[in-house]
């Protein structure tokens, strides 16, 4: 099987690590896969056994989306936008795929709609077409209005031939954050959770006794990386690790050094944090998909500070659907101080409850054994 995988990632680069686990996992099936990036470099992440193409890269100004910037950091212009849309269809027809998944798209990503409706629109004249699955996580961000609905049901009656939902109905079904109509429920495949192989101990042990903060690929995490330097003031004898994601890392970390005690380390963001969460006391992140399935896989007390700038509302669905689960608590944004942060880490350390994980992360297997079955039965 040929696979083309289509992904744009505007703020964090969550969207891009689960296209790259569920990229990997094809791979090491015996496809040929190949990702085609839409989003601003993100070389921490693991390409290994796929083909990687990186395309003018975008980045959001904000939280809505509709203002995307180019490689300049300006806003991108048409020709800049143009030459995307001819990437994605001058790839598809020098390798027709048999299979392409677009990640989100058209449940989000409308700001892009022309890019994808020209290459769903140009492998719709493939002959043979391929078969095409829309690729979305367990939580939306919720439709604000009927048309978005509508339009997503529209995209995929016209050019899809299933929805994998990498989610288990019985935690997350897609109607917590999406109407799923009879229609749409027909297209539904759930895969379980996307999630990379359980990680081995790291072979320093980094992390040991430390508490581990994340905030994804880009800079929407800073206020809490300010929170935690300023909590850390507060207990010296705490030691805190901060790793520090986005293109401009290097500057970003040289400020917060300015500001942080002793007992703070500032990293950029590095490839083995999942082998540092197995040896940390607890973490500190926001409650994105991949994240808190790390923080599932490895057990490790976790204190979520869910992104909800520009009302986003899906990382907060999620967080508090977790909060059932022991060594895990939330903090809202807007009640985040260093108090608080230091009052929830208090909580996660003393529960010492060891419950086995419930939760399947075989997603990625998952997806490959229904999209093989699907294309020899077409």
């Amino acid at each position: 099987m040929k696979l083309m995988i289509i992904v744009t990632h505007l703020l964090g680069s969550g969207h891009l690590s689960r296209a790259l686990t569920l990229g990997r996992c094809f791979a090491q099936e015996g496809h040929a896969v190949r990702i085609l990036s839409g989003g601003l470099p993100a070389p921490h992440l693991d390409t290994t056994g796929v083909q990687f193409l990186q395309m003018p890269p975008l980045g959001s100004d904000g939280t809505n989306f509709t203002d995307l910037l180019d490689d300049k950091g300006i806003v991108a212009n048409h020709d800049y936008m143009s030459s995307r849309r001819d990437m994605l269809v001058d790839a598809l027809r020098a390798d027709p795929p048999d299979v392409i998944i677009t990640e989100l798209f058209p449940f989000g990503r409308r700001s892009l709609k022309d890019e994808f409706q020209h290459l769903l629109s140009a492998a719709h004249n493939l002959s043979p077409k391929p078969l095409v699955f829309a690729s979305i996580r367990d939580i939306l961000a919720p439709p604000s209005k009927p048309r978005k609905a509508e339009f997503a049901a529209e995209v995929l009656d016209r050019f899809y031939d299933g929805v994998l939902v990498h989610s288990d109905p019985e935690i997350t079904p897609l109607g917590i954050s999406w109407p799923v109509t009879d229609a749409l429920e027909q297209r539904l495949s759930y895969t379980g959770f996307v999630a990379p192989g359980p990680p081995n101990d790291h072979p320093q042990a980094l992390g040991q006794g430390e508490i581990l903060v994340s905030a994804g690929g880009g800079s929407v995490g800073d206020g809490i990386f300010e929170t935690c330097i300023k909590a850390a003031i507060l207990r010296p004898d705490l030691q805190w690790r901060i790793l520090v994601g986005g293109g401009d890392a290097d500057v970003r970390i040289k400020a917060f050094k300015a500001i942080a005690p002793a007992n703070v380390i500032l990293n950029a963001a590095r490839s083995d944090f999942r082998q540092m969460l197995r040896h940390a006391t607890a973490s500190v992140s926001m409650c994105g998909y991949n994240t808190a399935l790390d923080v599932l896989q490895t057990q490790v007390p976790a204190v979520f500070i869910p992104f909800d700038a520009g009302g986003e509302v899906e990382q907060t669905l999620r967080a508090k659907a977790l909060a059932a689960l022991p060594r895990i608590q939330v903090v809202l944004s807007d009640v985040l101080t260093p108090n608080a942060l230091i009052a929830a880490l208090n909580v996660v350390s003393k529960d010492h409850t060891n419950e086995t994980p419930r939760f399947g992360f075989d997603g990625a297997r998952r997806t490959v054994q229904i999209v093989e079955q699907k294309l020899a039965a077409r």
